[in-house]
């Protein structure tokens, strides 16, 4: 796990590890990472458009579902109309013709659906799967979120313990420093000896405060993504290294990946909306039956002449049957389309297995590596501690140069921080493959 990755944020993925979170100039107060996560849920920026187009899409399955319900419309107008007139048909031996000036029609007409070839019922099935899509996405939306706080949790820990590794070595070093500056005035040391573990000293401070800025913008990252009250101070929990991790075939993770992964549970949601949206294109080929009823009053009645200044009121009863002759040569390519979308739909759905697959393996080959980085990195530690030890007793009793306790004590150091990263990267690559298989 590079330094880039660590800065970047794109790291890790869920722990069940407890941290505390610490408001400036307030007490610690201790909070799980699982509190973390509803807090985030509830106030990430990020999530809440997952949620609102979830809400969305909730809300078009009862538009779809009112296509069952009956077309009711009424109508009720009052005009008044002019005085007319009569010609031959040549236009001569004009006439007027008196007509009633008032006039007044109200209708009402019901429409019920029967049979509409499938479309309401696919219809509705479609919403329904347009939520189920959107839920699915809002779950790697989710868990994209829990990766990304969870990295910046693992960042933190890993630069707080790189910062307690540099201000031990830096207490070291000044404590070494001012055992020289005694024997330089034994006249038993070079000053420039002095010069270059004052040199090392102040490589240390500057590696220190580049250690404090990231932690500070590590900290604000996850802040901001989480939803915390600003100022809020995360300060890892220092057993979370003591976890357990099972250990787990590859075959069982790809197992998980391939039932619970969202990627794929998306991809396939939009597989299952492809099919459906070509099914209801086909329904337009179909003819449409409903039942139709309709009650009428209008005045005066206009049709005979001379005009008779009284309503005439009817109603009706029956059914309607409507087809859409241009469907026979239109719908074709629209379905033509639908077919290719479903294609699409089902290409994409393979690679996301294949991606996830892929993922997994990378990531599972990783994680067992990093029990061997780890083993090493003991080992490492252990022979850097010893020969420190070793040149820092021939030093002291002049048998060793001032640079070969520089390399000691640089050998050290990086020995250190390998250790501190190889642990991380365990606790990484496990939280990653519950990410990638959908168990976050």
């Amino acid at each position: 796990m590079n330094n880039h990755r660590l800065l970047t944020g794109l790291l890790a993925a869920a722990l069940s590890g407890a941290w505390v979170c610490a408001v400036a100039n307030t007490d610690s107060t201790a909070i799980s990472l699982e509190e973390i996560f509803e807090i985030a849920e509830r106030n990430s920026i990020q999530l809440r458009t997952s949620f609102s187009a979830e809400d969305e899409a909730r809300h078009q399955i009862s538009v779809a579902r009112a296509g069952r319900l009956p077309d009711i419309n009424a109508s009720l107008s009052f005009s008044y109309i002019g005085d007319g007139f009569t010609t031959r048909r040549d236009f001569s031996d004009y006439q007027k013709a008196p007509i009633p000036h008032y006039g007044n029609a109200l209708s009402i007409s019901v429409s019920q659906p029967l049979y509409t070839g499938g479309a309401i019922t696919s219809g509705i099935e479609l919403a329904d799967l347009k939520l189920t899509a959107s839920r699915y996405a809002t779950e790697l939306k989710r868990d994209n979120i829990r990766f990304q706080i969870t990295g910046f949790y693992l960042d933190i820990y890993k630069y707080s313990n790189l910062r307690e590794v540099v201000e031990q070595n830096m207490a070291r070093a000044r404590k070494v420093l001012d055992e020289m500056h005694a024997r330089y005035e034994q006249g038993v040391a070079l000053r420039n000896d002095i010069t270059r573990y004052e040199l090392l000293v102040s490589n240390l401070g500057l590696q220190l405060v580049k250690i404090n800025n990231t932690l500070d913008i590590l900290n604000n990252n996850l802040v901001t993504i989480a939803g915390l009250p600003d100022g809020t101070v995360v300060i890892p929990d220092s057993a979370i290294l003591d976890r357990s991790v099972a250990p787990v075939s590859e075959d069982t993770w790809q197992s998980e990946a391939a039932a619970n992964s969202p990627s794929i549970m998306l991809a396939r949601s939009q597989v299952d909306i492809s099919r459906k949206a070509e099914k209801l294109t086909r329904s337009e080929r179909l003819p449409k039956i409903g039942l139709q009823a309709g009650w009428s009053i209008d005045g005066p009645i206009l049709v005979e002449v001379p005009p008779i200044n009284r309503n005439l009121s009817y109603w009706y009863v029956g059914l309607g049957l409507s087809y859409n002759i241009s469907s026979l040569f239109k719908t074709n390519k629209a379905i033509a389309r639908s077919k290719a979308a479903t294609l699409n739909a089902t290409d994409m759905l393979a690679a996301a297995c294949e991606n996830t697959g892929l993922a997994v393996r990378a990531d599972y080959t990783r994680y067992l590596e990093a029990y061997e980085e780890l083993n090493t990195q003991i080992k490492s530690v252990e022979l850097a501690d010893r020969n420190y030890s070793t040149v820092s007793t021939r030093y002291a009793a002049d048998m060793a140069l001032i640079t070969d306790m520089l390399d000691a004590a640089n050998a050290q150091l990086d020995a250190q921080q390998r250790l501190v990263n190889a642990r991380i990267n365990i606790i990484y690559y496990y939280y990653k493959l519950l990410f990638t298989s959908g168990k976050i």
